[in-house]
């Protein structure tokens, strides 16, 4: 089409395909500069690729792996291939991992030789409650747990950590407020724990969360700041009633069985004499009817008998023995039946 002589160009023609074609492909000035970029972007696009297809799994962990938000399994520790760029999506679990969650208290970590520390703010809002005898207590404890399926905990229930302990609290605060306040402090520590544990896993068997509790554990179990004289007066008065009991229980112990000891003396003592009458007598009674006896059948042998052994055992007793004549100036000793035994004193002497 001509143009007029104002010097106006007509509409423009098609493009040339020849010229773009070497601009795509380098042949013109510009031609370098783009294909370095495209060659750039080619690399970061292969680099996050395989960047994107491979993950690790450590020991202590298991790893579920979702594409396009549909759960397709859990893979064991050890590295593993994913389709990249976000397709398949990796969330680590640390199932063989012995978590906790503390109550009343908060531990930061360790200081120098080993100590641990601790936050100094104050959780008394899940750590004073209530007993049974209407005492307030600050209980500090610990509940220890396991990831049994990463898939129950990850998706079973939105905040699965956060219900444990809802439930460990409430579970805590009804079994305390059913005893009483000295039986928390002293011998039901044990009770408390075991009962905390089965309860609390009951019930978030119940949610099945996939959660396993491995213990529960009391810590410091303490009257509050506030209530600590009163509850040191309580204490002492106790401890001063225990001792009294002990003691008397102690001086009862000790008297009822001397008691029963003098008793049984006195008991044994008597029927040792009463035995010893009657076997005396039972003896007496025997030998009269021996003698009886003989009497029977030599009535005037054993007259004589008798009485010569009854002058056997009066005579010697009676000392000396002194004839005295008439108009005889000294006694004459007749019978000196104690002459022996005088001898006898004196050869001992």
């Amino acid at each position: 089409m001509s143009t007029s002589g104002n010097g106006n160009r007509g509409p423009a023609g098609p493009p040339d395909l020849t010229e773009l074609m070497k601009k795509f492909s380098g042949g013109g000035a510009s031609g370098p500069q783009l294909g370095g970029v495209i060659g750039i972007v080619v690399l970061i696009f292969l680099g996050w690729a395989a960047l994107t297809s491979f993950y690790t799994v450590q020991p202590e962990e298991r790893a579920v792996v979702k594409r396009f938000g549909s759960v397709k399994g859990i893979t064991d520790p050890g590295l593993h291939f994913k389709l990249p760029f976000g397709i398949d999506q990796v969330q680590l679990v640390a199932t063989e991992r012995v978590l906790k969650q503390e109550f009343g208290f908060r531990t930061q970590g360790t200081r120098d030789r080993g100590r641990t520390a601790y936050d100094e703010g104050n959780f008394e809002g899940e750590s004073l409650m209530l007993t049974g005898d209407l005492n307030m207590i600050d209980v500090e404890w610990v509940v220890q747990y396991r990831i049994e399926d990463p898939i129950k905990f990850l998706y079973r229930m939105r905040e699965p950590t956060r219900t444990l302990r809802d439930i460990s609290e409430s579970v805590m605060r009804r079994i305390v407020g059913n005893m009483l306040g000295s039986e928390v402090l002293t011998i039901g520590r044990v009770e408390i724990q075991q009962k905390a544990g089965e309860e609390i896993q009951d019930i978030i068997d119940g949610y099945d969360a996939g959660i396993r509790i491995s213990t529960v554990e009391m810590q410091d179990v303490v009257p509050p700041p506030a209530v600590q004289p009163a509850f040191n007066e309580v204490n002492e008065a106790r401890q001063e009633r225990e001792r009294m009991i002990n003691e008397a229980q102690k001086q009862v112990n000790q008297e009822i069985p001397n008691a029963k000891g003098a008793a049984l003396g006195t008991v044994a003592k008597a029927e040792g004499y009463a035995t010893e009458r009657v076997n005396r007598a039972d003896g007496e009674s025997i030998r009269f009817s021996a003698v009886l006896h003989e009497y029977q059948q030599a009535p005037e042998v054993t007259r004589s008998r008798l009485y010569l052994e009854t002058l056997n055992e009066v005579l010697p007793a009676i000392g000396q023995i002194l004839v005295v004549q008439d108009e005889q100036t000294g006694p004459l000793p007749l019978l000196d039946l104690n002459r022996e035994s005088t001898r006898a004193k004196g050869g001992d002497r």
